[in-house]
């Protein structure tokens, strides 16, 4: 990722993510002018957003974009575990109207992701009594499996691989990063690349909590 003009400043992402001692030096003389708290968790998150340089003035560089791969979204194994359990005793037998509500409203309030990792449980367990797809059609009807099993299309080949593992878990790991102000105010006509180029540029290191989802086919220590 570059903020501001692409030949004048860089602010490498993996330095972001590696420990200051080792790229604080760097940074001070290729950072941006600021880098706000907000950019950082976004990177960190692995989400698409711009990159731009703000001086004291409130002035904005020229814009990068920049993409980068999404992790996939987090899921709680053990609720979904728990909610093919109870799609399943929704279906089993006869499905009242209130019943067949209640199991269409749990199934469209749950992420797409514990969507699908509901499902993988559901056919863990109950396939024998009629796979997941087949038994919300018939129990809640073309129209509302559609709705409900549609969602699952949104699911990418990647994501839907690690949700079909056979174990998901949960941890939280610590990770640092890096926040960069400038100190100095510059007059106004300045050009950006004088800013940019010859900016005093403060950073500290600060740490940021993210929760994550670890995957195997057998249950981590």
């Amino acid at each position: 990722p570059r903020c501001g003009r692409r030949d004048d400043v860089a602010t490498n992402y993996e330095a972001l993510q590696l420990r200051a001692d080792k790229n604080l030096s760097a940074l001070k003389e290729n950072a941006a002018v600021r880098i706000g708290a907000w950019l950082t968790e976004q990177l960190l998150l692995g989400q698409r957003f711009t990159l731009y340089a703000v001086d004291s003035r409130g002035r904005h560089s020229e814009l990068s974009t920049v993409t980068l791969r999404t992790a996939c979204p987090l899921v709680d194994d053990s609720k979904a575990e728990e909610i093919a359990d109870k799609i399943y005793n929704l279906y089993n037998g006869y499905t009242s109207g209130k019943e067949q509500q209640t199991a269409y409203n749990t199934l469209m309030e749950v992420s797409t992701s514990m969507l699908f990792r509901v499902q993988h449980h559901y056919n863990s367990h109950y396939e024998k009594f009629g796979d997941f797809v087949w038994r919300s059609e018939d129990e809640l009807g073309p129209r509302k499996a559609h709705l409900i099993l549609r969602r699952l299309e949104k699911v990418s080949s990647h994501c839907s691989t690690l949700l079909r593992s056979a174990y998901i878990q949960s941890r939280t790991d610590t990770m640092p990063y890096l926040f960069c102000r400038s100190e100095e105010v510059r007059p106004a006509g300045m050009v950006w690349y004088n800013i940019l180029k010859d900016t005093k540029v403060t950073c500290e290191e600060k740490m940021v909590s993210m929760l994550r989802n670890t995957y195997g086919e057998s249950k981590g220590r």
